[in-house]
């Protein structure tokens, strides 16, 4: 027996893998959503998402990503997860070209552009709004990225921007995205994803166990409040402090998790 039959899950409620079943909708979750939507059906250009490590970025980023896929005659979507520092421009921008669905077969810069040119005006005859995603942005830091996205951008008709950037990252994107001065400037919206509150962190956890088959409490409140306050809010370790806390309660074979369980784990793990 492990710990989801103990407790009468039907799957684990604090699984660090993403699952949409368990989205919780916080009010900011929800209006920053609403935001970058705004931006894309707007033709705004670019948007900036800043958050610290494991506050909700990459959920609300594959939020949208869902939403886009889901209306393939309106939108054109691109995700693009940077997991290195050393990508240079001409990478990026074929990597754009080619999910935006062009045939690149060059690594020859301007041709590339090229492409991408005739890509967007290509979607844009169809109707289709361009997106590009652009998860852990903080990992591009040369200049020349910069010049070469604000390049994108100058691709206009009329009616606005040809291409959507929703930009997501730490703190330190918005430090990268200085490094080109008019691309900084060109930010029409810039969000920062806050820490969950104490109502929202009750609130989050609640809704995972709830999804999870859980209906009866198994939390004191005492114990909720401290798992916000030792998370910081933090997503990520709620999960982490709520999933040692189910596995600590059914190995010393209880049936809730009060203030000694989550102190305990707390202390374990030196936060």
């Amino acid at each position: 027996m492990d710990y989801n039959t103990y407790f009468g899950f039907k799957s684990a409620p604090f699984s660090s893998s993403p699952d949409d079943r368990f989205y919780y909708n916080s009010p900011f979750h929800s209006k920053a959503i609403l935001k970058l939507l705004h931006v894309v059906d707007q033709g705004r250009g670019l948007a900036v998402l800043i958050g610290d490590i494991g506050t909700g970025k990459t959920t609300i980023s594959r939020r949208l990503l869902d939403y886009f896929s889901s209306k393939p005659n309106e939108y054109e979507v691109a995700l693009l997860v940077i997991i290195h520092s050393e990508i240079n421009a001409g990478w990026l921008l074929k990597k754009i070209a080619v999910q935006l669905g062009a045939t690149v077969e060059t690594d020859n810069k301007i041709d590339i552009i090229g492409h991408v040119y005739k890509q967007l005006t290509l979607l844009n005859d169809k109707g289709k709004k361009p997106v590009v995603m652009i998860d852990e942005a903080n990992m591009l830091k040369s200049r020349e990225i910069m010049e070469e996205l604000r390049g994108l951008l100058n691709i206009q008709n009329d009616k606005g921007n040809l291409i959507t950037f929703l930009i997501f990252g730490m703190p330190e994107t918005e430090e990268n995205l200085r490094l080109d001065p008019p691309l900084y400037e060109r930010i029409s919206m810039k969000l920062t994803l806050p820490p969950l509150d104490e109502e929202s962190t009750m609130g989050y956890i609640l809704h995972r166990l709830k999804i999870a088959g859980r209906a009866e409490p198994l939390f004191t409140e005492s114990a909720l409040k401290l798992i916000h306050q030792s998370s910081k809010g933090k997503p990520r370790l709620i999960n982490t402090l709520c999933d040692n806390a189910l596995l600590e309660a059914f190995i010393e074979k209880k049936t809730f998790i009060d203030d000694s369980i989550v102190n305990q784990i707390v202390a374990d793990m030196g936060m």
